[in-house]
């Protein structure tokens, strides 16, 4: 299906399914319960998901597969969201212009910051693209301003231009009429499910990234990437020269990064430079380290993972905890709620980092690799206990 295997083409459909469904698996606690505080199934973080995933897939094919790791992706995801906010304020509000041009001019700065950094690699690499991208930060902050309202950020006036602006035109992002913000939601008991037409279109997109990056990995050029990844000298022996290859993976990851970037646009009209610091760029590091480097679901996992912490964490505040432990002794609440506040809230991030920790030390090969031990476990087990059941009928001899 679709030039692959039957192991992938099951393994794509997998994955469509759960994207279809996210509305539903991310909301499985009743409306007014104590726990519908850890539901995610709300449009803004389920955008979100999708997005972040997009990009970390496509830092993936950088990292993951050539080993060079990068520290300024942020840049090209705000050229990205810069790209499609000026296609608001120049045509109108639909989103189907600007992500093309996202695309491309994150593609074209990555080609001029790739042939640069590329002639560099190890630590090297990493600290050119760090420089790079903040001096990318700098000068949308203040030197761009006419370009990128500088700290204020990119948006839309009513002075705008908007040439193409009709006069039912909805005034905000949408898809030749379906408006990003749009949701319909379905009542099913206590619970309530929202289908949002924002998060349909990025899974939609986010699909197709993910089968390109599943084609990549399995294509003559991935192959190529990987022996980049294993070791780069001897592969330059052989009198291949690697360096096309990991710039055209630059290149790639960056219009990945762009695309992303202007998802993020077309879901909220407004770029700002902070998309562009550093600490965006170590963002998408952890995600794909925590999902699993190297593996094709890993990165969409861990984009999950920190984005669920960084918005359903970071909202549990003394007054919710207070209201989880209120049938405990005044003293003993009052104990529980001063211990857990530290990791939540505006603690999350001791938390994120803790588990962190947890999984770099005893999971080396991230969510995918805890993943696969269950599943081998699991096997073994009923395998071993298969085996003994037919050990404990034969007869001795």
């Amino acid at each position: 299906m679709l030039g692959l295997n039957k192991k992938d083409s099951k393994f794509l459909l997998i994955v469509i399914a759960l994207t279809v469904c996210t509305p539903i698996l991310l909301q499985p606690f009743p409306e007014g319960s104590g726990l519908a505080q850890f539901n995610a199934g709300y449009p803004d973080l389920m955008q979100r998901f999708a997005i972040y995933g997009i990009f970390a897939i496509g830092f993936n094919i950088l990292f993951g597969l050539t080993g060079y790791l990068s520290f300024g992706h942020a840049a090209f995801l705000g050229v990205g969201s810069y790209s499609v906010v000026w296609m608001y304020k120049l045509l109108d509000y639909n989103v189907i212009w600007g992500l093309p041009l996202a695309i491309i001019t994150s593609g074209l700065f990555a080609l001029a910051i790739g042939y640069v950094s590329l002639r560099r690699s190890g630590i090297y690499f990493s600290i050119l693209t760090l420089a790079f991208a903040q001096m990318s930060f700098n000068v949308a902050y203040s030197v761009l301003t006419p370009l990128t309202n500088g700290e204020t950020g990119l948006q839309v006036y009513t002075s705008d231009k908007q040439i193409l602006l009709g006069a039912n035109e909805p005034n905000s992002p949408h898809l030749f009429g379906l408006v990003m913000n749009q949701s319909a939601k379905l009542n099913v008991g206590d619970w309530v499910f929202t289908f949002n037409i924002g998060y349909y279109f990025c899974a939609v997109i986010a699909i197709l990234a993910f089968y390109l990056s599943l084609r990549i990995f399995r294509s003559p050029f991935g192959l190529m990437l990987k022996a980049v990844k294993c070791n780069q000298q001897r592969m330059n022996y052989t009198g291949l020269n690697s360096r096309p290859y990991t710039l055209a993976a630059f290149v790639i990851s960056g219009m990945y990064a762009g695309l992303a970037g202007g998802l993020l646009a077309s879901m909220d009209p407004l770029a700002g430079a902070e998309r562009m610091q550093w600490t965006a760029s170590g963002e998408v590091v952890l995600m794909t380290i925590l999902g699993g480097t190297g593996t094709l679901m890993g990165p969409v996992l861990g984009a999950g993972f920190i984005k669920y912490f960084e918005n359903i964490f970071s909202k549990i505040n003394e007054t919710v905890l207070h209201s989880w432990f209120s049938w405990l002794p005044d003293g003993m609440e009052d104990a529980i709620v001063w211990v857990l506040h530290f990791f939540v809230g505006k603690g999350w991030h001791l938390t994120l980092g803790m588990l962190f920790m947890l999984i770099v030390i005893f999971l080396p090969g991230g969510l995918v690799d805890g993943a696969s031990r269950i599943r081998e476990w699991y096997k073994n087990r009923k395998g071993g206990g298969a085996a003994s059941s037919e050990t404990s009928t034969t007869p001795a001899e």
